[in-house]
Order: C-alpha cells, then sequence, then structure tokens
C-alpha cells in the first residue's frame, strides 16, 4: 500500500515540481513560540509516544493471545487499537525530531505521503468508532441475536468496509491536493503535513479543494457521529429499563467513559477541520491537533480496554504464563 500510494501522488504532481521550479520541500514551524523549551518537549511527548504505543499493542497482544477474548467487541477493539498505533506513528516521531534537532524540513513527496496516512488511519478510526457503537448496540439491545447478526463474516466485513471506505475518500483528496501549484511560500504553521495549511499554501485557485476537503470532513464525522448517537441512544433507552439499580450505574458508567473519548476525538477534529476557513486560527488547531494525535491514542487504552474486568484478568493470566515459562 505505501508503495503504490507514493507513485500514485509522485505521478500526479505537477509538471513544474519535476522540472525543479516549483516547491521541492516544505517547512514544518512547529511550535515557534515554545522552541527555546524543546529538549523538555522533547522528553514529554516521547513518553506519551511510549506509553500510546505500549498501551495500544498490549491490547492488541492480550486480545490475540487470549481465547476468552475472541468476540467480536474486543476484535473491533484489537484492530481500533493496532490502527492508534500506526496513527500516531505517522506525526509524532517527526514531531519528537523537530524538537530534540530542530529539522524542520519535509520533502514534498513525503509531506503529502504522511498526509495521507495520517488522514487515511484517522478516517478509518472513526468508522470504526461507528461500528464498536454498533456492536455495543447489538450487544445490548439484542442479546439474544448478537451472536447470529456479528458472526465473523459480518465482523470482517465491517473492518473491510471502514478501511476501504476511508482509502478511497483519503486518496482522492490527497491527490487532488498535491496537483495544486505551490510556487510560493513553503513554511507551513503546523507540526505536521495537515491538508488545510498545504491547500492555504498553493498558488492555484483552491476554492474547489477547500470545499472537496470541508465536504469529506463533515461526511467522516457526520456519518459516524450519527451512528454512534444512535446507537447509544438506544442503548441508554436500554439500560433505564434495567431493573437492578447497580447494572444501571455500571452500564451508564461505561457509556460515560466512552462519550468522554469520543468528544475529545470529535470535538477536536470538528473545531479543525470543518470549516471552510481557515487562515486566522492556525494556532489554535495546532493545540487541537495536539489533543487528537497525542492524548486521545494514550487515553484509548485505559478507557476502551484496561479498565475492562475480563482484560484484567487476561493480563494477569499473561504475566503468570510469562513467569512460569521462566
Amino acid at each position: 500500500m505505501y508503495n503504490d500510494v507514493c507513485m500514485t501522488l509522485w505521478k500526479e504532481m505537477p509538471m513544474e515540481m519535476e522540472n525543479g521550479t516549483a516547491v521541492q520541500e516544505f517547512t514544518l514551524e512547529g511550535f515557534p513560540d515554545i522552541q527555546h523549551l524543546g529538549k523538555f518537549l522533547f522528553l514529554v511527548h516521547l513518553l506519551t509516544y511510549l506509553a500510546s504505543i505500549a498501551g495500544n499493542a498490549v491490547i492488541v497482544t492480550i486480545i490475540c493471545a487470549n481465547s476468552r477474548l475472541q468476540t467480536p467487541m474486543y476484535f473491533f477493539l484489537s484492530i481500533f487499537s493496532f490502527g492508534e498505533c500506526c496513527f500516531i506513528n505517522t506525526v509524532i516521531p517527526k514531531l519528537l525530531v523537530i524538537f530534540l534537532l530542530g529539522k524542520q524540513n519535509i520533502s514534498f513527496p513525503a509531506c503529502f505521503i504522511q498526509a495521507f496516512f495520517f488522514f487515511f488511519l484517522g478516517a478509518a478510526g472513526f468508522f470504526l468508532i461507528a461500528v464498536m457503537s454498533l456492536d455495543r448496540y447489538v450487544a445490548i439491545c439484542k442479546p439474544l441475536h448478537y451472536s447470529t447478526i456479528m458472526n465473523q463474516k459480518t465482523c470482517s466485513f465491517l473492518v473491510t468496509t471502514c478501511f476501504t471506505l476511508a482509502f478511497t475518500l483519503i486518496t482522492g483528496l490527497v491527490v487532488k491536493v498535491s496537483q495544486l501549484s505551490f510556487c510560493g511560500p513553503h513554511v507551513i504553521p503546523h507540526f505536521f503535513c495537515d491538508i488545510g495549511p498545504l491547500i492555504h499554501l498553493s498558488c492555484s485557485d483552491t476554492k474547489p479543494t477547500e470545499m472537496l476537503a470541508f465536504v469529506l470532513a463533515l461526511f467522516i464525522l457526520l456519518t459516524s457521529l450519527i451512528i454512534t448517537i444512535i446507537a447509544y441512544s438506544n442503548i441508554i433507552v436500554t439500560i433505564v429499563q434495567l431493573p437492578s439499580a447497580r447494572e444501571r450505574q455500571k452500564a451508564f458508567s461505561t457509556c460515560s467513559s466512552h462519550l468522554i473519548v469520543l468528544s475529545l476525538m470529535y470535538g477536536s477534529c470538528v473545531f479543525i477541520y470543518v470549516k471552510l476557513k481557515q487562515t486566522n486560527r492556525m494556532d489554535s488547531n495546532r493545540e487541537a491537533a495536539l489533543v487528537n494525535t497525542v492524548v486521545t491514542p494514550l487515553l484509548n487504552p485505559v478507557i476502551y480496554t484496561l479498565r475492562n474486568k475480563q482484560v484484567h484478568q487476561a493480563l494477569r493470566e499473561t504475566m503468570c504464563r510469562m513467569k512460569m515459562s521462566r
């Protein structure tokens, strides 16, 4: 997939790029106001990055290794956690280089490849969240039909659909942006190759591309959000009807935890991408993007799985087996 995307983007680049008369590389501005804290910020983000990778990797490993967790819910969680590992690797390593070494340059092809994988994995993540909400809806609201509806074939189809749809939408957008002419400023006022700043650096007519980016962002966010809202609305109605107050409290607590992460993800992305004009709000976008790329992946393992008793038990069993094998 990586080579295919590289070749596609390279072939679709303007002829000016090949002749060397256009921008050959971009400069990621990062966080200029606090650049003097580079080494400190490097340490903080490195620890956060390692914790995010470790947390999500542990989730994937435990789910794959434990037979009791071979259920649709944990299958989706493992795919989501694996996607989060890949997602943070698209941006954070380059950010760490900027903080530590101050190397802010990124080549034209590398910039668009980074943008593609960032938005592809991000869009797939939102679609997966919607699928996970549907899974919980079927489990809570239609428990007798759960095993029939959410069989292995259905789960595989849903995951494949999420990634295929995200790939199709984001490939079209990134190729469209890469076809713009870049002949003037080359400083991106961000810490990664975001589509919005890239569009504003172009010396072409960007109105059609801006509209396409806006429509796609709106489609991805609203589609997943509407599905999630409908699913959780039905879940809440079902929970309210539970006879035991303890069961209701436990279920509501789980839903509220999920909604916290959903609020972080949807809130930051709506703030960044679902607006037609972004020129005067780039500084705020960096803060929101940092939450989306650093904080949320760190919280997801805690919110979605590490608070789960079954995962705790599986983790303890795995650690015991490791000790015994020694």
